[in-house]
């Protein structure tokens, strides 16, 4: 009995891996306002009934995609901090390195990196389900803050007093442990990070910015110094 369920348990994962990456493929090709269940399965040659085991609705099947994505780049900025940590690079070069980590992610993975970072799908409302992965690259630059603030080593940026309770409402939030002035930079810093990724990746870069891995990596740094991250 048990190897007859290890064995369903395994075609269950097998099958619902091919129907994401054919969905993944979808994706690249049209777009997620195009994604639906009844093209999958006839790409897979399986009855739309047979699909909707695995995923109920389109929605079902797009939440699975999104949290894979979010997982997917989390991993990656969390590996590239875990490296600098053992290699006992200060708060600034961690930082740099998610960064740099982020933006690897998203050129080699540019259909996923639109669907969490493009514009919304159509009718699409994402559940909670994706709140945990999605604040995963968010996690590690907060952390390395925290680092950098409980070594002494941040400089607190300016805050407006117009601005403060909503800082410290962030904070509260979720940034609990950082002065309220580092949570208000690192929005604004998130902000510009994923702005630069994005027009480098839809082709705003075009014609005007040539070397690339340069200007990021002179970037990142800019990012770094702005939530109180300063050069040695």
């Amino acid at each position: 009995m048990t190897t007859v369920r290890g064995a369903r348990e395994r075609a269950r994962i097998e099958v619902t891996a091919a129907i994401k990456d054919e969905a993944r493929r979808m994706l690249a090709a049209e777009g997620a306002a195009k994604l639906s269940l009844r093209a999958v399965a006839r790409e897979l040659g399986m009855v739309s009934s047979a699909l909707y085991r695995y995923f109920p609705s389109r929605d079902d099947l797009l939440t699975a995609l999104i949290v894979d994505a979010y997982d997917s780049v989390g991993a990656a900025v969390e590996e590239a901090d875990a490296r600098a940590v053992a290699a006992g690079d200060p708060p600034r070069v961690r930082w740099i390195a998610a960064c740099l980590a982020f933006r690897g992610w998203a050129l080699g993975h540019p259909h996923e990196y639109a669907l969490i970072y493009g514009s919304p799908v159509p009718g699409y409302s994402a559940p909670m389900d994706t709140v945990g992965p999605a604040a995963r690259v968010g996690n590690v630059f907060i952390g390395v803050l925290r680092t950098a603030f409980e070594g002494r080593g941040l400089a607190l940026p300016p805050l407006p007093a117009a601005l403060r309770p909503e800082a410290l409402r962030m904070t509260a939030d979720f940034a609990d442990g950082l002065p309220p002035e580092v949570t208000a930079a690192l929005v604004a810093a998130w902000a510009q990070l994923a702005g630069l990724v994005s027009f480098e990746l839809f082709g705003q870069f075009n014609r005007v910015v040539e070397d690339r891995d340069a200007f990021f990596a002179h970037a990142a740094g800019q990012l770094a110094h702005g939530v109180g991250l300063p050069a040695a």
